[in-house]
């Protein structure tokens, strides 16, 4: 697709993605959920950058023009969004956020009634108008929308949160790393109402400083956190909390392929893992895929993105799925990865168990694993490069049934991702060095 990626339509504030675009995304969806003749009903959220007031409102200015009533959410995150669409009956949903990329990006994820993200033949025909294609309709002046407050929905999904599990937190101490993003006034919340003494860091967004040296993708803030105030666990969370880094009793990082075999191990012994199965992707660790068959459980991969594991998971009723970087699904409670959920079943875990994130995961030996992302013009071209395949095979070779290679493009981003795992790290990141310089070259 052109605009719409992995993750929705996300680029540069201004450049790639620019205010008509919102407009116009926010014209088509008014135009095309109103052809039954039906008023249709959008929920907006957002994130903590600055840019996302203009988007808010040129998506608002668009879809009310067409006919559409839109609630806002305001600050919030895009799991909160999901959950509003589908409880409170919403025709779809929108966040604007650019999740852990900088703030100088943005983007527009669309969610339809379900919760789900939007199917792509709807995306496809929002680029055929962007693009001039086709045309629609404004709404006749006595059909044009509104747009009211509805910060109630936000309350109502810290309250579903706290729900989602019968057990107190109290005599926990859990820190939290809010990325000074979406997150840095529901995780706490979320986590008080249970009984948790809680630390917060990074809860104080200026427009600029979301996934700054923090959150998921700086783990090593919750790390220093968690060993300084001596807490039970704490959790990395990125600008639009649908993932979640978690760190144990010792300071160490349990990632998203971690969380999945802990979480899918209790389930298992609680009989509730559907098919003694769980979803993850081709960047899981194979270390992870081994101790998960030592359990007994099944390991079906798919391609790196959130859309691929849970359409997996819908399609075939597996209880949880997710991927490395802490994306994690569990579709008893949610439609998409939700990190403060994450956070939430791994605490049910630890009291249910009586004892600690480190036990939990100790005996898995991981492979060393090494990854690089090139910055590139041409991705396609790049992935096909024969050079490339050349020396990706020159070193599968070398591995043997002993390590991997994954290349693959970045769905948000100008980059291929090269990554290794094998038993040496030296190993690894001698060849992404020279896949990385032969992509380059």
């Amino acid at each position: 697709m052109k605009y719409f990626g992995t993750d929705g339509f996300r680029g540069r504030v201004n450049d790639v993605l620019t205010v008509d675009h919102a407009v116009m995304t926010g014209k088509f969806l008014g135009w095309y959920f109103s052809r039954n003749g039906q008023v249709p009903r959008c929920v907006i959220g957002k994130d903590t950058r600055r840019s996302c007031y203009m988007y808010e409102y040129a998506l608002v200015a668009g879809l009310t023009s067409t006919g559409a009533h839109v609630d806002l959410l305001h600050v919030t995150t895009t799991p909160s969004v999901a959950y509003v669409t589908r409880v409170n009956g919403y025709d779809f949903g929108i966040m604007i956020t650019a999740s852990h990329n900088p703030y100088s990006d943005n983007g527009i994820k669309i969610i339809d009634s379900d919760g789900f993200k939007m199917k792509e033949d709807i995306l496809e025909k929002i680029e055929e108008y962007i693009d001039g294609k086709t045309e629609i309709e404004l709404a006749d002046h006595s059909r044009v929308g509104k747009c009211s407050d509805f910060i109630q929905g936000r309350n109502k999904y810290i309250g579903y949160l706290a729900s989602s599990t019968n057990i107190s937190l109290r005599g926990y101490r859990v820190g939290l790393d809010c990325a000074n993003g979406a997150s840095f006034m529901i995780a706490r919340n979320a986590f008080e109402l249970l009984g948790a003494d809680v630390k917060v860091i990074n809860d104080r967004p200026d427009g600029y400083n979301i996934n700054v040296d923090c959150g998921s993708t700086h783990p090593e803030r919750i790390q220093e956190l968690v060993k300084s105030e001596r807490l039970d666990a704490g959790f990395a969370f990125d600008g639009d909390a649908d993932r979640c880094i978690a760190v144990d009793e010792k300071g160490e990082i349990v990632d998203g392929d971690m969380i999945i075999y802990l979480c899918g191990n209790y389930l298992k012994e609680l009989g509730m893992l559907s098919k003694d199965t769980v979803v993850t992707t081709v960047m899981t660790n194979m270390g992870i895929t081994k101790a998960l068959e030592e359990k007994g459980i099944k390991n079906v991969q798919v391609s790196v993105g959130d859309k691929y594991v849970s359409a997996e998971m819908l399609e075939h009723g597996y209880s949880i799925g997710g991927e490395q970087s802490g994306h994690v699904i569990f579709n008893k409670f949610a439609t998409t990865g939700d990190g403060i959920l994450t956070a939430i079943q791994v605490m049910n875990v630890l009291e249910n168990k009586k004892t600690t994130l480190s036990s939990l995961t100790g005996g898995i030996t991981r492979f060393p694993q090494y990854m690089e992302n090139v910055k590139v013009a041409d991705k396609e071209k790049a992935m096909n490069s024969p050079a490339l395949l050349k020396a990706k095979e020159r070193w599968e070779e070398r591995f043997g049934s002993e390590g991997r290679i994954v290349l693959r493009p970045s769905g948000t981003e100008p980059f291929v991702r090269v990554m290794v795992e094998c038993r040496d790290r030296e190993t690894c990141i001698q060849s992404v060095k020279e896949m990385a310089d032969t992509i380059r070259e």
